[in-house]
């Protein structure tokens, strides 16, 4: 561990792991999503819960929400630019199974395109986070490279076709994950690369046959 990560990241808040890394992990939420957000669910485990007032943790991830980075002034009022930009959201605790101490599980929902995600992430010291699971499938996500998150139809060579595109950008891939629910169902890639893809990759990819999403994460 580097003593940046001892000491935290420039952030507005007493705690590194509180207040820093629950920014970040509403900030992945917002990213992921894309939507316009009409309403959140937070709830909150173990000692997430615990400082969620003494700490910022409940203000710091409503403001990740609404795109704040940690070090960002806004944070501090972030419930009330939350209400003025119709934005409603609620907290709640919560006690899940087998996750770190400093939780949060992050449902976010969109009327007008009928459209949901959730996500289980944490904070893991030093302002680093982790998401652990979206719509409940497992995954290992942590915003420290340039990242995507694509959605695509499960079937043989498709993951090869993926790769293929980004090599013919040279793009370098530092980490993979492949998941899937069921074998013919819908497949997702986390695709951790040495730098950012142009928008030129990215249309590449959102206009292949079997691709369903596309997704771009930036460092956070």
């Amino acid at each position: 561990m580097s003593i940046f990560e001892i000491m935290g990241p420039a952030m507005i808040g007493p705690s590194s792991s509180h207040t820093a890394g629950a920014a970040r992990i509403g900030r992945m939420a917002r990213l992921l999503f894309a939507d316009k957000i009409d309403r959140a669910v937070v709830k909150l485990h173990g000692s997430f819960a615990d400082t969620a007032v003494g700490h910022g943790t409940d203000r710091a991830i409503i403001g990740g929400l609404l795109g704040f980075l940690p070090d960002d002034e806004r944070l501090r009022g972030s419930f009330e630019l939350a209400d003025k930009q119709g934005m409603e959201f609620s907290l709640e605790e919560v006690k899940l199974r087998e996750v770190h101490p400093n939780t949060a599980k992050i449902e976010l929902y969109n009327k007008e395109n009928n459209k949901k995600l959730e996500i289980v992430a944490s904070s893991i010291g030093g302002g680093r986070i982790k998401v652990t699971e979206i719509n409940g499938s497992p995954v290992e996500l942590t915003g420290r490279m340039p990242t995507l998150w694509i959605l695509h139809h499960d079937r043989p060579g498709e993951v090869g076709i993926i790769t293929s595109i980004l090599g013919s950008y040279k793009i370098n891939i530092a980490f993979m994950q492949v998941y899937r629910n069921r074998k013919g169902d819908i497949g997702s890639c986390i695709i951790e690369m040495d730098h950012k893809p142009n928008e030129y990759v990215i249309k590449h990819l959102e206009n292949s046959e079997d691709i369903i999403q596309v997704r771009y994460l930036p460092r956070i």
